[in-house]
């Protein structure tokens, strides 16, 4: 008969199964190696000539990348320990968008001399207080290290050697080139007031050539045809629709007995009339381009071509909602005329032809070019 041995009072207060570590090597050490294998694991990915690492996570999906912030998110670390440095790398992402790595690395670093430190006979409260003091001195000398210094962020020059150096370590080789639109882009659209809002710089992914192909447009790309003729508009005035740009149908179904042609012919005259003045309420408010996030109706497109008006279909309701902050528009939800406030405008709204047609809103207009990958602002 097997003896049964008491659980310790502090195993009583949590569930089964869970683990209770105590003492220097139990608890101490366990940790920091926990910490440093993460470390080690990140570590061969830092820098323009670091490895990819190929994850899969929960849902089978592949990732092959050496972006940490990618590779740490989908391991999904569960330690205790190894979280934390997990949840510092980020914050630093979240805070300046990079350098996740790096914080990794070092707190990886810091831990591994932690552990011969302590096998020296130190105490862990002595450890940190060295870190302490070393990281007051890190501080003191830091400032004296400043080699460049930017003063005007919208200075596309004063940016540039700093935005060359970010992406150095992610696309070696095309650093020189990348950092010219990036720089651009960012000094562009970089507000005086506010803080920068990276959701503003967006790249457009074409098929059919390379990255010194790339250009950069201060307006939107869209990955879409129009859906009508009308493939021009200049000074546009524009309606957004999240509803489909159709009229409207009833749930219930209905048998139409028709006797004569008469009745035939006149069968869908009502129907043509008032599909044809809801377009007219648009043109005659001055409406130029019409976005919808549905469907687009046979007829209502035939009676948009009669009024000249442009007829856009955008599938994302993302794009629907970048659109509209862009050209200050509200997107309507039923097929109401626009009020004043409602209607958004834009100097150019544009088709370029390429391999994949290119619906484009920009401040200016654009050559009749083959388009080539772009990254609009």
């Amino acid at each position: 008969m097997a003896m049964h041995v008491p659980k310790s009072y502090f195993q009583n207060m949590m569930k089964e199964g869970t683990k209770h570590l105590s003492g220097m090597h139990e608890a101490v050490f366990s940790n920091l190696e926990a910490c440093t294998e993460l470390y080690k694991t990140i570590k061969t990915c830092y820098g323009p000539k670091g490895l990819n690492k190929m994850v899969i996570n929960h849902l089978s999906k592949l990732f092959v990348t050496n972006d940490a912030a990618t590779i740490i998110k989908e391991l999904e670390v569960q330690h205790p320990a190894a979280k934390m440095i997990v949840l510092a790398s980020q914050q630093q992402e979240a805070e300046c968008g990079d350098g996740t790595n790096f914080v990794m690395i070092l707190a990886g670093s810091l831990l591994e001399k932690a552990i011969d430190l302590l096998e020296c006979g130190l105490s862990p409260s002595e450890v940190i207080k060295g870190y302490e003091m070393a990281s007051e001195k890190c501080l003191e000398i830091l400032e004296t290290l400043v080699c460049h210094t930017v003063k005007d962020v919208k200075n596309k020059e004063a940016v540039l050697p700093i935005v060359k150096t970010a992406v150095g370590s992610k696309q070696d080789g095309y650093e020189d080139f990348l950092a010219e639109l990036i720089s651009e882009a960012c000094s562009k659209i970089m507000p005086t007031q506010r803080t920068f809002n990276v959701d503003h710089v967006r790249s457009c992914k074409i098929l059919g050539s390379g990255v010194l192909s790339s250009t950069c447009l201060q307006g939107m790309v869209f990955k879409r045809n129009v859906e009508s003729d009308i493939t021009l508009v200049k000074d546009a005035k524009i309606a957004v629709y999240s509803c489909p740009f159709d009229i409207g149908t009833t749930e219930t179904k209905g048998t139409v007995l028709i006797k004569t042609a008469e009745e035939l012919k006149n069968f869908s005259v009502d129907e043509e009339k008032l599909i044809e003045n809801s377009v007219k309420a648009l043109a005659d408010i001055g409406i130029t381009c019409v976005v919808s996030g549905g469907k687009v109706g046979e007829m209502m497109l035939h009676f948009a071509n009669k009024f000249n008006i442009m007829v856009v279909r955008l599938m994302s309701k993302w794009d629907l909602r970048r659109l509209c902050k862009s050209i200050n528009a509200t997107a309507l939800p039923n097929m109401s005329p626009p009020t004043a406030e409602e209607i958004g405008s834009v100097a150019w709204f544009s088709l370029r032809r390429s391999v994949i047609p290119l619906s484009c809103l920009s401040d200016k207009p654009e050559k009749n070019q083959p388009c080539q990958p772009s990254s609009s602002g």
